[in-house]
């Protein structure tokens, strides 16, 4: 191994991927108990690491020389085996936050930052905002000496940034505050990348806040280390169209539409096409029932339904990468649509009223009366929600060709 990543649970990095389109050869990841760490380190062959959660403090023992900024920030992130065999520490975590603030539109300078954790990341982010000019910081962790149950003193907060793994798959659902008790933010940042949005971020969008989740500044301290192992410049504009390529291979295309739109049978075409997992909830609202969907509405009727398809929009829509066809119903509920914007992009299958299926076991639209109901309805959500619109009235093949193109697939 030349290059890689180590940290303690490394299962869903995307960090090689992000260093192959940089250009950086042999990038592997090495998941390393506490007790293997100081032997790796000393012996392990290797030109250059990225560090992460625990060891992004532990490493700096091991290093014979750090950066000024590693240093000073007592956090390192990027290690570099020299000529002598000794370790070269810094910390490219500084180039990322940075650049992923800017990126957002979410000033420092002058602002009081609310900084969520107190690990080695969090010194990073102190000592950025310090720089930029913030006129005051505060960390905030469960150990203190600033506890999570004197947030109210600090309900000032312009900028708010999560540095801690609440939030994080697969337990996307958790969330450390709530926004609505900071009246004065401006800006959040949570350095989360998987999912794209979590709670926090999906907070701040739908207050209008400037915000951004953890992949920008993953990609560009990624760019920074890159530049560092291979001892030469890389442009700039290389790692944004890194993050734009990420972005979409991460992200999940979750189709939607009325009963009969054809979501099952384009997502499967559209998967194949994609290499892609497809998944589709009603199928798994089946098959954790053990019966069809119209025996659950008789035994259970339509609310046990919803609850069974929101669990089922939640599973599948945390995993990134996929294709998910959700049930007509399933964009309905607020509570869904967050689960679906986790990873997703909504993806709106319109087909001519006229052409839409009834009957065939679909227990709310069994007649057209019925459907051209449920069409009034729901259509006008749909089209709220969806990032991306598609006829669907011709061949499959063309229907995933326009998908495709519209989400830079």
């Amino acid at each position: 191994m030349e290059f890689g990543l180590i940290g303690e649970k490394l299962g869903h990095s995307c960090s090689p991927r992000i260093h192959q389109l940089l250009g950086v050869p042999d990038y592997r990841l090495t998941p390393l108990p506490p007790e293997e760490l100081p032997g790796f380190l000393r012996a392990g062959q290797f030109r250059g690491l990225n560090v992460t959660i625990p060891y992004k403090q532990a490493v700096i023992p091991y290093c014979r020389e750090l950066s000024p900024r590693a240093r000073r920030l007592g956090s390192v992130n990027t290690l570099v085996r020299r000529a002598d065999g000794s370790l070269w520490g810094d910390n490219t975590d500084y180039t990322g936050f940075l650049a992923m603030a800017d990126r957002a539109g979410v000033a420092l300078e002058g602002q009081k930052v609310l900084i969520l954790g107190s690990g080695g990341t969090s010194h990073t982010v102190r000592g950025a905002a310090e720089d930029r000019g913030a006129s005051r910081v505060t960390v905030v962790s469960r150990k203190g000496p600033v506890t999570y149950d004197r947030l109210k003193e600090f309900a000032d907060a312009q900028v708010i940034v999560n540095t801690t793994p609440v939030g994080m798959w697969p337990r996307c659902g958790e969330r450390l505050i709530r926004l609505e008790d900071f009246p004065s933010c401006r800006g959040v940042l949570d350095v989360i990348y998987n999912p794209l949005r979590t709670p926090l971020i999906l907070d701040a969008e739908e207050a209008g806040i400037p915000c951004s989740g953890g992949l920008p500044m993953l990609v560009a301290q990624a760019w920074a280390a890159a530049r560092v192992f291979l001892g030469r410049e890389i442009p700039e504009e290389r790692a944004w169209e890194v993050l734009e390529q990420l972005t979409a291979e991460r992200s999940s295309l979750v189709l939607l539409g009325m009963p009969g739109s054809g979501k099952t049978t384009v997502g499967r075409a559209l998967a194949r096409a994609l290499g892609r997992p497809f998944l589709d909830t009603d199928r798994e609202v089946e098959a954790e029932a053990g019966m069809p969907i119209g025996e659950i509405f008789a035994r259970e009727g339509e609310a046990g339904f919803r609850a069974r398809e929101a669990a089922a929009i939640a599973r599948c829509c945390t995993e990134p990468g996929t294709v998910v066809a959700i049930g007509g119903g399933g964009a309905m509920s607020p509570e869904n649509r967050r689960a679906i914007r986790q990873n997703g992009i909504p993806v709106l299958l319109e087909r001519r009223l006229e052409a839409l299926e009834t009957g065939n076991g679909r227990p709310l639209s069994p007649d057209r009366t019925a459907v051209e109901a449920l069409w009034r309805q729901r259509m006008p959500v749909y089209r709220d929600f969806a990032r991306v619109t598609v006829e669907n009235n011709g061949p499959v093949e063309e229907t995933v060709a326009r998908i495709r193109k519209e989400c830079g697939l």
